[in-house]
């Protein structure tokens, strides 16, 4: 496998990059605030005509140890034996039917090689769970899948993806990997501390949660934010919800997009069920940062190859907690990754993994998600 790396922080950066292979695949994460996005891919898919552009806009970018803010990350790859398929989906033809919409993903993507999807979507106008969900139902439960929810900083405004030469809004972006030789490791953890008493989800529709214990959810939720209430929705990555269900023992914790105040709802990037029981999360730094090491250490159990290209993906609500300590959750995973692994990837508004290599793939919230390549 060769990697080559480089950070855009003008559109004239296009022509700067030289790269000493013929890359087959380019990873991009792109600031919302980086101010000419859609003409730097355009001009870079016109210079690399044969090459596949991948990725989304972010709440921050990942290279190396840094964290950054209006640039585009450009990682290049060109695999030695694993071949690779792309394909796409307009959330608004399946009238927002994420479960359909990873269904279709996966039906385009099949193949007896397949090993892996790597898969980018809108944040703000998708269900993750359901995209999930979708996906796992037309594929083996070996083929594993990771990726995560485009970011858009903490406004929650727009978010978009980037296919081949294209960056759009309301779309969901699929990368699958194929062959024998491809070598895959994930994690995932938190590190956040759970608060308060346990209380019941009495009615909800999907991801829409509308009360608590027969209490409107809204309501309830900004008796507990305080003063920090009339910041919502971007407050509520503060204080997410852990949640826990007859289906799920392990407990996944789940972040706010959007509150209704007319309906005293609340939305989240996943699936709230009737019945669920939830229990507010508050930040502890040093755990937060812990748990990004964690993560790499279960992304890298046992494994007795050399990883070569680590893709992390982190919420955006970790950062808005560890503000100028954000870049020490990455170096804790660089440590452990070890030298000689090209690191990139994203702030986000949710991550797409198993928890480990024995459980199946959840959108999860809050977590440092890290998937690692090597042939």
């Amino acid at each position: 496998m060769k990697i080559y790396q480089h950070k855009i922080v003008a559109l004239d950066d296009v022509d700067q990059i030289e790269i000493p292979f013929a890359p087959e695949v380019f990873f991009l994460f792109a600031s919302p605030t980086f101010p000419e996005t859609r003409e730097f891919v355009k001009r870079l898919n016109e210079k690399f005509e044969n090459t596949i552009s991948i990725g989304c806009s972010t709440a921050g970018e990942i290279m190396g140890n840094e964290v950054l803010d209006s640039t585009i990350t450009l990682t290049a790859v060109k695999f030695d034996k694993t071949t690779l398929r792309t394909t796409d989906i307009d959330l608004t033809t399946y009238d927002l039917d994420c479960f359909g919409a990873g269904n279709e993903i996966s039906e385009n993507l099949i193949d007896k090689d397949l090993r892996h999807i790597f898969i980018l979507s809108d944040g703000l106008n998708v269900n993750g769970a359901e995209l999930v969900k979708g996906l796992h139902s037309k594929i083996d439960k070996s083929i594993s899948i990771t990726g995560g929810l485009a970011g858009d900083g903490a406004n929650f405004e727009n978010t978009f993806v980037i296919h081949n030469g294209e960056v759009q809004s309301k779309k969901i972006v699929a990368l699958g990997l194929y062959g024998p030789d491809l070598k895959i490791g994930f994690g995932s953890k938190g590190g956040w501390d759970s608060f308060g008493i346990e209380r019941l989800v009495t009615k909800s529709h999907n991801n829409v949660l509308y009360e608590l214990d027969g209490q409107p959810a809204l309501e309830l939720y900004k008796s507990f934010l305080g003063d920090k209430a009339k910041d919502l929705p971007s407050s509520g990555l503060l204080f997410p919800l852990s949640m826990r269900d007859e289906n799920n023992k392990i407990p996944v914790v789940r972040t706010i997009l959007s509150v209704d105040e007319a309906e005293n709802s609340l939305t989240f990037a996943g699936n709230i069920p009737q019945g669920s029981y939830v229990r507010l999360m508050k930040a502890n730094i040093d755990r937060i940062i812990d748990g990004a090491g964690q993560s790499a250490l279960v992304t890298t159990d046992k494994t007795e190859y050399q990883h070569q290209l680590a893709f992390l993906i982190s919420c955006v609500g970790r950062r808005l907690v560890m503000k100028q300590l954000v870049e020490e959750e990455v170096e804790a995973v660089n440590e452990v990754l070890g030298d000689g692994v090209h690191t990139t990837g994203f702030y986000s508004y949710g991550e797409i993994a198993p928890f480990d290599k024995f459980s199946p793939c959840s959108l999860h919230n809050q977590t440092m998600t890290i998937t690692t390549f090597s042939e």
